[in-house]
């Protein structure tokens, strides 16, 4: 749903599993850090709130959005986790590189989730200007980091049930 009719740090606490026994990675893209570290900040605080131990939260980071695939494979093989998300922002520019590293994401990503047994989580921002990402790393739509904790956290538990 489009976050201008919903605010994805808004969900019901409630609906949201216990987390305490969780072990969940998280790879983040460097470009466009001023973003991603808030998108950042918000998954961990999300996760904490949820029970997952501070221990218990692996972050890695990676140069570029193209990357973050590739560092989410390595770190899902690299240790014992419940699922891994990415956080990362495009903002588009004059050429069609926005486009390009959308698709190797979005594909990469779905290869991930089809290949392993837990779930790989997208919380990369791709937006028109950078007053979209902003809006969406804590600002008015709140914080697409939070939105990308709770799908993680609920994702283990379905997979748990299945």
């Amino acid at each position: 749903m489009a976050t201008a009719y919903q605010n994805l740090s808004e969900y019901d606490f409630d609906s949201v599993p216990n987390a305490s026994e969780m072990n969940i990675g998280i790879v983040v893209a460097e470009w466009n850090k001023g973003i991603t570290e808030k998108l950042l900040e918000g998954a961990c605080n999300t996760l904490e709130r949820h029970g997952v131990k501070t221990d218990n939260i692996i972050v890695r980071r990676v140069p570029g959005s193209v990357e973050l695939t590739f560092g989410a494979k390595r770190l899902a093989e690299s240790r014992d986790l419940d699922a891994v998300i990415i956080l990362g922002c495009v903002v588009r520019g004059d050429t069609p590189h926005f486009d390009y590293v959308c698709d190797s994401v979005t594909n990469g990503l779905t290869e991930l989730n089809l290949m392993y047994d837990i779930p790989f989580i997208f919380g990369l921002l791709t937006t028109e200007n950078m007053q979209q990402a902003e809006d969406r790393a804590g600002g008015k739509y709140g914080n697409k980091g939070d939105e990308a904790a709770v799908t993680a956290i609920k994702m283990v538990d379905f997979s748990c049930k299945v």
